[in-house]
């Protein structure tokens, strides 16, 4: 496996891999109708990904079978963690049929260590609340609830949790 910077070719796999995990990971936690309805854009992804910012790191993993993961991290969105320190993991997702082989693991090591590089000493990422899994997940690299949430609406009011790390965790 190899981890390279995504490219606007990687559009549909990414997006593939994304509601792969979405559905597979959200079952149970966001409503059913709107996990079905979701759609592979294409279009919409490769643009997203033709105007990165040049502080935003969009990352492959790669297989001989293909894009397998996929991380996007940079600086913090959150308005009261603004400044140079403060990163944010934006995006980890495996195909599901990797969940638990080490994809992920990679992944996120190398997205907090390219933030450490970058002078981003304290990181951030979002999680459903409901998402045990990917708490977990990110509990064993040293992240933790700072007791912030918010609702977002997917059809229902569905609670997320800011989780932080500084650099040495």
């Amino acid at each position: 496996m190899t981890i390279r910077v995504s490219v606007p070719d990687d559009a549909e796999a990414v997006e593939r891999l994304r509601i792969a995990g979405w559905r597979t990971a959200y079952r149970g936690i966001l409503p059913d109708e709107y996990l079905d309805s979701l759609l592979v854009d294409v279009a919409r992804r490769r643009q997203h990904m033709e105007k990165l910012p040049p502080d935003v790191v969009d990352e492959v993993a790669v297989t001989d079978g293909g894009v397998v993961g996929w991380i996007a991290s940079g600086p913090c969105r959150d308005p009261d963690r603004k400044g140079p320190r403060y990163g944010e993991i934006f995006a980890c997702y495996v195909h599901p049929d990797l969940w638990r082989k080490g994809t992920g693991r990679v992944l996120m090591g190398h997205a907090i260590d390219g933030l450490v590089r970058a002078g981003r000493d304290d990181i951030s990422l979002w999680v459903l609340e409901r998402n045990d899994r990917a708490r977990r997940f990110y509990e064993a690299f040293g992240f933790g609830s700072d007791g912030t949430h918010k609702l977002l609406d997917f059809g229902e009011l569905v609670p997320e949790v800011r989780y932080r790390r500084r650099a040495t965790a």
